[in-house]
């Protein structure tokens, strides 16, 4: 966007305030802690926890939800009196408020009607991750975005953290030479997992289906650490661990009355795990649905209403397996599951020249032993084996939450432009035909090209453009979900 006074704090509206609105975004511009306490000093910047406030250098100037009483509750734990706007008030927002950025951090099947709203009035756009949830959205913000003089960033964080950054400094460096392979294998735990079949994730139709919304992350970061574009996905998938033909359903395993409908969650293994003891992780999603600060989701998730990891809505799949081609020649084996023993991942690279792996595996609930997370391993095709230490990051994420906030809000540093780490709109695109591709492939049983995807003009089946997500989440009544609400 052009034409900004010199010397104004750049104005952002927010739409969406969810957890990470809050945590990434809201707080640090209005320079409040996760409480909404004032910080001690406005920060100067002389230091990366200094990240966590940058109300000297930007102001948050409007919030668009769907949820009045959030809103309103977030005003009340911060005592600041931000305008709040409806969805359908978007034009009135800009009028009013004339913010130079929009933050995008709503559900992910809503992202591409705020961003091209933003996009045909000249305005930048920052988006949360998943870029949108359909190859059909994604196409029609790249061209939102072409005809008008706004961009799109896409706020992938996992480029930011200490290990990838320094897995990427090895590859640019010639660790392993030019890349032919890579192995992922990711873990979500099964109390991080079961949180997405109790939240609006587990419709594809919001979400995408973990493929995107969740794999966008996984895929991203391969393409950034090989510097390379996918060309063509075949997967396999399927719901095996939630949902009503799940195996560990109380009724299923006999551990509960079918007929006994006061509280569902007797018996279930995933509930008895984590929150029996009252002994969770910090990340908890499996409480009652509020959020930072004890901000409520009463549109999103009204009381009196629990969804349960085994409902029949539920139309995604918890686990996928795929084989992704670059154009260069090279190839990713990729898998997933939602009900892991461990949370994390193991990776692998392979070159013409060596090897390089790296894992970050943790048993949350302290009944695993966590192996070896803090090196890099280097195996040089015909010299010694080479271990390299991993710092440890400060900030949310590994490190990545204090980086990726000062990329998008003050401008990236002279490392993240080294190491190519910013993520436009194109790469965010990219993420999401991957995940489209994967369980496109699933459901259809053959292999997909992601120019198929991102550029055939035709609609396919089963797609949802801008205009249907409007109807369906603009008044954020269907299925209780929010149009601008919590992620």
């Amino acid at each position: 966007m052009s034409g900004r006074p010199t010397g104004r704090r750049t104005r952002y509206a927010l739409c969406g305030l969810s957890n990470r609105g809050l945590s990434l975004f809201a707080l640090p511009l209005l320079g409040l802690d996760a409480t909404g306490t004032r910080r001690a000093e406005p920060s100067e910047l002389s230091g990366l926890s200094d990240l966590s406030d940058l109300s000297k250098h930007g102001e948050l100037v409007a919030i668009l939800d769907v949820d009045a009483d959030r809103v309103r509750a977030f005003g009340d734990l911060t005592s600041t009196a931000v305008p709040y706007y409806a969805p359908a008030d978007f034009d009135r927002m800009v009028d009013e408020t004339d913010p130079d950025v929009v933050l995008v951090t709503s559900p992910d099947a809503t992202h591409a009607v705020y961003a091209i709203a933003a996009l045909r009035r000249d305005r930048d756009v920052i988006t949360e991750k998943p870029m949108a949830a359909s190859c059909a959205q994604v196409r029609e913000m790249l061209a939102a975005e072409h005809a008008g003089r706004g961009s799109i960033r896409v706020a992938h964080n996992l480029r930011y953290t200490e290990r990838n950054r320094q897995l990427k400094r090895l590859l640019l460096d010639g660790a392993v030479g030019r890349v032919t392979s890579v192995e992922l294998t990711w873990s979500v735990d099964t109390h991080h997992g079961s949180s997405y079949f109790h939240r609006w994730n587990r419709e594809r139709r919001i979400s995408g289906g973990l493929s995107i919304h969740k794999a966008c992350h996984h895929f991203d970061m391969v393409n950034w650490l090989v510097g390379d574009v996918p060309q063509q996905v075949f997967a396999y998938g399927a719901l095996n661990y939630y949902g009503p033909n799940s195996p560990h359903r109380p009724e299923a395993v006999g551990t509960a009355d079918a007929d006994d409908n006061t509280d569902p969650r007797r018996g279930c293994p995933y509930h008895q795990r984590w929150l029996a003891d009252g002994d969770v992780p910090e990340d908890d999603h499996l409480k009652p649905r509020t959020g930072l600060g004890g901000l409520p989701y009463t549109v999103q998730y009204p009381p009196g209403r629990q969804n349960w990891i085994y409902d029949e809505a539920i139309d995604i799949e918890d686990t996928y397996s795929a084989v992704v081609r670059y154009r260069s020649g090279a190839s990713l084996s990729y898998s997933v599951l939602f009900s892991g023993a461990w949370e994390g991942y193991r990776l692998a690279i392979n070159g013409t020249h060596g090897r390089l792996e790296a894992c970050s595996v943790d048993f949350r609930d302290g009944k695993g032993e966590t192996p070896e997370s803090g090196q890099i391993v280097h195996y040089p095709m015909f010299e010694p084996v080479q271990h390299h230490d991993i710092a440890g990051g400060e900030g949310g994420h590994g490190g990545a939450d204090p980086l990726i906030r000062r990329d998008l809000l003050l401008g990236p540093s002279k490392e993240s432009l080294d190491l190519r780490i910013p993520a436009d709109s194109r790469e965010g695109a990219l993420a999401v035909a991957m995940g489209e591709a994967v369980w496109r492939s699933v459901a259809d049983n053959r292999p997909y090209l992601i120019d198929e995807l991102l550029d055939d003009p035709l609609e396919r089946n089963n797609r949802t453009n801008v205009a249907e997500t409007t109807g369906r989440y603009g008044d954020g009544e269907r299925h209780g979900s929010s149009a601008a609400g919590g992620g």
